[in-house]
């Protein structure tokens, strides 16, 4: 019971869907009517609004952050193994990617992913986003950095020696980034893909 109700929280604080939220205080558009129509970080920057952007990325990373460290705090007095943190990292990833506010439809879990792994482990955190942003400077693709972020990931966890429960975690999270960016694979194969910074249409 303890861990359900752990996991409920870790997924209602995943589903906050802050892209629509910093636009609604910005008195901007919803993301979801422009540009890929994703509410994520990317989409909103571009409205050309990079404050609104940045909020937004430093949202849904800190869910993912804020999860994890729930697990990790109450875990104890909750009779709860390792597997915890792992799971409510996983469960609000989920949240990201199919929130109760938005009808199930949202974004595709790139920062609240970076915040999970942050939370595993903040070298490991670092390593990964060191990968999307070498690819992201490299070649303007947030989609193409996100994808090789996510195949570095479990890779990441396993040299970090993180537990299996958590390689486990990540390795659902990656194949589900990769299953969350397949238009975006088609569109990078046609050369179709737009870069990051381009304005919406």
């Amino acid at each position: 019971m303890q861990l359900a109700v752990l996991l409920l929280a870790a997924y209602l604080i995943g589903s906050i869907p802050f892209a629509v939220v910093v636009s609604r205080l910005f008195g901007m558009a919803d993301p979801r009517s422009y540009g890929s129509g994703n509410p994520g970080a990317t989409n909103v920057l571009r409205s050309g609004n990079k404050l609104a952007a940045v909020l937004t990325l430093v949202g849904d990373a800190f869910k993912g952050w804020l999860a994890v460290w729930l697990a990790d705090t109450l875990a104890p007095s909750f009779g709860l193994g390792p597997i915890a943190a792992p799971a409510a990292g996983l469960t609000a990833f989920l949240g990201h990617l199919f929130p109760v506010f938005l009808g199930f439809k949202g974004g595709k879990g790139v920062a609240t992913a970076a915040g999970v792994l942050i939370g595993a482990k903040g070298l490991l955190g670092l390593a990964v986003l060191g990968v999307w942003l070498g690819v992201a400077v490299a070649l303007r693709y947030s989609s193409l950095a996100a994808l090789c972020a996510a195949l570095a990931a479990p890779a990441l966890a396993y040299f970090f020696g993180l537990d299996t429960s958590w390689v486990v975690a990540i390795a659902v999270m990656s194949a589900l980034l990769l299953w969350r960016h397949t238009d975006n694979i088609r569109r990078l194969i046609a050369g179709q893909e737009s870069r990051i910074g381009s304005k919406k249409k």
